[in-house]
């Protein structure tokens, strides 16, 4: 194509790998905030994040324990992201062919901002962001159950295989599926409006840039403004998402106690107060 973008199964592979990549990549490096978020969240009980730390510490000497998960945290964040980032993409590209665009319109799309994505009303990027988002999380749903449990300290799994046959023998296939409603609806919610506030939020920073930028943005300050962009709408959209999360966590790791959202969130508020769904997110 004359603009140099990669279209057809070459625009598909290359979100797939870039996702992947990306996955794989935040999965190590953010994994010990990921599993105090884990340990915070999984029982009854408020918990500090400074005593998470230290009951960790003191449990193993190495630092690596910080690590613990990060083989299935990589293959669930690496492919969730390849598949969300593909079909992300895909949804996209659709709507934004399939809506009533003019043709001055369409030549903007390459134009507005500082990225490359199809400019979509806030109802498409809401809607096309919790598609990709709740279809990628079921798809993974089993590795994000063994996830969960490899992070917390309520199980001794030592590999994926030996977690995967105890859970099929102890919860059938069902177990592999533990808290997805809580997941989707933390899921779909996060992923639709972190796209929305994404994409208002680069217009905002857009205005607020220098007026020479009309015509073209500078590769800095186009990096600058979508890597503040997307700082800002995970922050605003893990705010709004993170109760779900918490009740999400309580589910796979105690299903039997916290059976569904709805029972499970009574019980935490009854028993914890309010507070209890907000735990993880400090």
């Amino acid at each position: 194509m004359s603009n140099g973008r990669p279209a057809g199964k070459s625009s598909a592979s290359f979100h797939f790998a870039a996702g992947l990549s990306s996955g794989v990549l935040s999965a190590v490096l953010l994994q010990p905030a990921d599993l105090l978020k884990t340990r915070v969240q999984q029982q009854a009980g408020h918990t500090s994040l400074l005593t998470t730390i230290r009951t960790i510490s003191r449990s193993s000497p190495s630092i690596l324990s910080f690590w613990r998960g990060t083989l299935p945290s990589a293959l669930r964040t690496g492919f969730g992201s390849a598949i969300y980032f593909s079909l992300l993409n895909s949804l996209r590209q659709h709507v934004a062919r399939s809506s009533l665009l003019g043709a001055v319109e369409k030549h903007k799309l390459h134009k507005t901002y500082s990225s490359s994505l199809p400019s979509l009303s806030n109802l498409a990027n809401l809607t096309t962001g919790a598609v990709a988002r709740a279809s990628a999380g079921f798809i993974l749903m089993p590795m994000t159950v063994i996830k969960v449990r490899y992070e917390s300290s309520l199980y001794a799994y030592r590999s994926i295989a030996g977690a995967g046959r105890d859970i099929l023998r102890t919860e059938g296939l069902r177990g592999f599926f533990s808290g997805f409603g809580a997941t989707a609806i933390r899921d779909a919610p996060y992923a639709g409006l972190y796209v929305l506030f994404y994409e208002q939020l680069k217009k905002r920073l857009s205005v607020l840039s220098t007026s020479t930028e009309q015509a073209g943005m500078k590769g800095s300050t186009s990096a600058s403004i979508n890597f503040s962009s997307g700082i800002l709408a995970a922050g605003l959209a893990t705010a709004f998402t993170n109760p779900f999360d918490a009740i999400k966590t309580r589910i796979q790791l105690q299903p039997r106690e916290y059976r569904n959202i709805m029972q499970a969130a009574r019980r935490m508020v009854g028993n914890e107060g309010v507070k209890s769904l907000f735990d993880g997110w400090d």
